[in-house]
This record gives C-alpha cells, structure tokens and sequence, in this order.
C-alpha cells in the first residue's frame, strides 16, 4: 500500500484497490506505524471508548470549567429534548448537546480525545455519538469511521494546519467538522469522492472562522462553535448524501482555508486580543473572574 499526501493520491487509491478511505487509511497505519492490524484498531477502539465516555459524562448536571466560564450547557440542551420536540430534529440536538458537553469536561481537566485539538474535541464525538445512537450503527462500525476521520484531518494537518494559533477556528472546528462530515457519509455508504465532497463543503462554510477565546481559555465562544460545528458536519453530510456536489475539490479547499487563515489579524488567532475576547462584557468578565476567589483561573 503506497501513502498518500493529499486528497487527490487517496482517491486514486480507493479507485486502484477498490477500498474506501477507512481501510486505506488503517493500511497506511499498519505500514508506516509497524503494528499488527489488531493493534491498530484496538488503540482506535480506545480512543472511541474515550470519545463515549467524555460524551456521558458532559452530561452530567453541575459540570463547571476551571475558569468559571462554561459548564452546564450541554445538559440544557438535552433536558429540552427530552421535554420537548427540539427545533432542529433529535441529531442534531443530541450531536449539540454532546459536542458541548464534551467541552466542559475538556475545560475542567477531564479526560478527552484531542481530534484534532482540544479546543475542537467535542465535535466528532458529539456527531458520531448522535448518528450512533440514532442510527444504529455498531461500535465496529464507528471506530471504522474514525480511521475516515482521521485521514481527512491527516490531510489538513499536512497540507495546511488544525491550530487556531495559525489558522483561525477555521482550522481548529473547521478541520473537525470536515473530519466528522466526510466520517458521516462513508457511515451511510457514500463514495470517497463523495466523503471528500462533504469535507470540502464544511471548510468552505466555515471559512474565515476567527479564533478569539475570552481570557485565552478554551471555554467561551469554543463550546458554542463545537455546537456549530457539530451541527454543520451533519448539514453538509446530508447535502452530499442527496447528491449535492461541492464545487472546489478538497485539496484546493485545504489550501484555501489556509491561505485565508494566514491572512487573519494575529490579534484573531488565540491570542485574545481581538473578536469577542476584545469585547467590553468580555473584559469584564475577566475582572470579575479575578476578583473572584472561587476556584476560577485569575484572567
């Protein structure tokens, strides 16, 4: 099995072998990482235990972050679900609330799958869990879809960049949701051009994303945009699984969002010297929080 280096290379392998992108992805692991095909999958599996437990307990009532500014939500979320016919259909909800659950745990030091970065580490359990659960699909299933996941976030992390420090929240829940997405449509049968279809559709709809945490920690607007961004994996694998095409190919949309990203102001890349984290109610936030001798991290 030859590498691949973009997502031109992977495609013409899935058309030579007649694979899709999962099991070309874990022979690549087999070869390059010198571990038996069990092995890799079982630190796969793991991974994906991880990724379900994280989800369990984001949904937890009484969850707070170490800097006092999230904890909560994702529970929120899923009392109104269960009270009520959420306005965005039961996945969706679900992938929400579990995606900003999982952001809780990781901002209260809890234990999580960093795919690709913390900061974005509660999209693709909070999508996969939804469709899971929703669908029926079994573990084996998912953690298939992981190797998926992780070729699509190999092929940016190679070409362009996953680090809001670089690229922006583009690249950080961009990278994810497209991860998540392209994961998505090989779950319901779509071809590799199409799983690549559905990547580039999710950075494209999230191009320019600024990266801009209050106080520099991983909690404020980050929760609400792994929300977002679990939410528009799923819009965009819905898209391509009716047959809507992107019209930029993946390796061409890689390479736009990272041109764009090393465009942004420094002051939109984590630094929190601009966006939200610039805002007066933010900076406020940020004083209150180190007047406060209540556990919270002094801002």
């Amino acid at each position: 099995m030859n590498n691949f280096t973009n997502g031109a290379e992977l495609l013409a392998l899935c058309r030579e072998t007649g694979l899709p992108i999962s099991e070309v992805m874990l022979q690549r692991e087999e070869k390059y990482f010198e571990g038996t095909r069990e092995e890799i999958r079982n630190r796969m599996a793991h991974s994906w235990e991880i990724m379900k437990e994280s989800v369990e307990e984001g949904q937890m009532e009484g969850n707070r972050s170490m800097g006092g500014l999230i904890g909560g939500e994702g529970h929120k979320i899923s009392e109104r679900r269960r009270s009520t016919e959420p306005l965005v259909g039961k996945t969706v909800s679900k992938a929400m609330a579990y995606a900003m659950g999982v952001l809780e745990v990781n901002a209260s030091m809890g234990l999580i799958v960093a795919a690709p970065t913390a900061g974005s580490s509660g999209v693709i359990p909070g999508v996969f869990c939804a469709v899971q659960e929703e669908f029926g699909f079994s573990d084996e299933k998912m953690v298939s879809a992981l190797f998926t996941a992780g070729a699509i976030g190999y092929l940016i992390t190679r070409n362009a960049t996953v680090a809001g420090a670089e690229g922006g929240c583009q690249a950080e829940i961009g990278a994810a949701s497209a991860m998540a997405s392209g994961a998505v449509c090989e779950l319901f049968g779509a071809s590799p051009e199409e799983v690549l279809s559905a990547a580039s559709s999710v950075l494209g709809t999230m191009l320019g994303l600024v990266c801009d945490p209050i106080g520099g920690l991983v909690e404020a607007p980050c929760q609400k945009r792994n929300a977002t961004g679990a939410s528009n994996a799923l819009v965009c694998a819905e898209m391509t699984l009716a047959g809507v095409r992107n019209l930029i190919p993946f390796d061409e949309m890689v390479e736009v969002m990272y041109k764009v990203g090393r465009s942004l102001p420094y002051e939109l890349r984590e630094t929190a010297l601009g966006g939200i984290a610039a805002s007066r109610t933010a900076c406020e936030l940020c004083g209150k929080n180190c007047l406060k001798n209540d556990g919270g991290i002094n801002l």
